[in-house]
């Protein structure tokens, strides 16, 4: 286990506190992981819908970045930190605030950089957006 396994297994097991930037913004966490793999059901709330009654699909970015995020964890050393250094989403349908599947998985890993993919899915199975990012490795940092 490192550093990262250790943190995905506490937020699926709900004892450990997310980011005040997930709480803010709503994400939610992670229902499962496995070495490559992440899986969440994101619930969005009333405040992301356009006036059209679809869903604000800016907000979709913030939850690629999370996914994919947690994605590059499930594979990083302890010795390991990432940053995302790009990110690209695509849209494939308008989506209503109902609940969406998110998988994210690993793609690829070089020495510096972890190349991620994720599809968000209506539970009716329709995909809405495909997103991709790439995680850029470097030293973990240590308390000076």
């Amino acid at each position: 286990m490192t550093w990262a396994t250790d943190r995905l297994d506490a937020l699926v097991a709900g004892g450990s506190e997310p980011p005040s930037v997930v709480r803010t913004l709503k994400l939610g966490l992670l229902d499962a992981w496995g070495e490559g793999w992440i899986r969440k059901t994101w619930w969005p709330s009333p405040d992301l819908e356009n006036a059209d009654g679809t869903m604000f699909g800016g907000y979709l970015a913030a939850l690629a970045d999370q996914a994919l995020a947690f994605a590059a964890m499930t594979v990083v050393s302890d010795e390991q930190a990432y940053r995302t250094i790009n990110l690209q989403l695509n849209f494939v349908r308008v989506t209503r605030l109902v609940p969406l599947n998110i998988d994210a998985r690993v793609v690829a890993v070089t020495r510096q950089v972890i190349t991620v993919r994720a599809e968000f899915r209506r539970e009716d199975g329709q995909l809405v957006a495909e997103a991709t990012a790439q995680q850029f490795l470097m030293p973990f940092p240590t308390a000076a």
